[in-house]
């Protein structure tokens, strides 16, 4: 049996943001994402003997089934807290309890500032499983799919039509590392934070790829190689449902607007999708769609930031 490769280390201890991986730390870990899903059987003892907190304050499917079967498949335990943190006791005496107790946090939080937080007190890694900011681990994913469907990222356009929400900021700042293209179409006052839409633009000159923000779904799609929505209204944000619906009348995904993209371009969602909001049920059930390609390496990215946190 081959040897499992040798792995480099993330450098900051935790991945609170996308940020907090340097651009060869993502190049590295989507290379180990690749390899984790060809040969699984080469890291199945990776994490023997180690143990990992979910900290669960939203509800989730895919998060909370990869993480648990990522850390049991590579080895390890995973042991299940679902509630909302530091009501009970501080953030600061959380962090200082689990970190005596497990080798790593994964938090999915609704405040980003819960993460940082716990990231602040913890003597072990901890990784944002989402925030209101930031998604790195289905971002990490996203862009695995990607580079699965056409060999490379540097290049490609992708565009996300719908709200400037921690989608948006993730993969725009994964997008701009990796030398894409990327488009944003946002109804007006829900836009994209200035902040990261400035750092990636600065990483994008670098990089030698374009960061456009637009009110246009059309002009965002024009040459795209992906078209990638969310849900209009995002957990936490449910008393914004109806006025939100309004806003994001004309920011569907539906067939009319992939007569804008380049020639085979693919769908992407994070999930859940409402269909019939933003993304029509043809589109997503498709063959241009990929969001179970999506779904399917959240599994296999989140292994590899684990064996690299780890």
């Amino acid at each position: 049996m081959m040897a499992a490769p040798a792995l480099s280390k993330i450098g900051c201890g935790d991945v609170c943001k996308d940020l907090d991986l340097t651009t060869d730390e993502l190049v590295g870990l989507l290379d180990l994402a690749a390899d984790v899903k060809r040969s699984p059987e080469l890291f199945r003892s990776a994490l023997a003997g180690k143990s990992i907190a979910l900290l669960f304050e939203k509800p989730s499917l895919r998060t909370r089934m990869t993480f648990e079967l990522a850390i049991q498949q590579l080895g390890g335990f995973a042991i299940l807290n679902e509630g909302r943190l530091g009501v009970r006791e501080p953030l600061k005496d959380m962090a200082r309890n689990l970190d005596r107790w497990v080798n790593g946090i994964v938090a999915r939080t609704f405040a980003q500032k819960t993460v940082d937080e716990l990231a602040r007190w913890s003597g072990v890694p901890v990784i944002n499983a989402l925030s209101d900011m930031f998604h790195p681990c289905q971002a990490l994913a996203d862009m695995q799919a990607i580079q699965e469907h056409f060999g490379r990222a540097r290049g490609l356009k992708l565009a996300f039509v719908g709200d400037g929400n921690n989608m948006a900021n993730s993969l725009m700042l994964n997008s701009a590392r990796l030398g894409m293209d990327f488009a944003l179409a946002t109804p007006k006052k829900y836009e994209a934070d200035p902040a990261v839409v400035a750092q990636a633009q600065e990483i994008g000159a670098e990089s030698g790829c374009q960061i456009t923000v637009t009110h246009d779904p059309a002009e965002a799609a024009c040459g795209a190689n992906a078209i990638y929505t969310d849900v209009w209204t995002s957990m936490g944000a449910e008393n914004e449902a109806a006025e939100r619906r309004t806003a994001f009348a004309d920011y569907q995904v539906d067939e009319d607007l992939f007569t804008h993209t380049a020639p085979g371009a693919v769908f992407m969602h994070c999930l859940p999708a409402k269909r019939g909001e933003e993304v029509t049920d043809n589109v997503i059930e498709s063959a241009r769609s990929i969001v179970f390609d999506q779904a399917e390496n959240r599994l296999h990215a989140q292994k590899a930031l684990l064996l690299m946190l780890l």
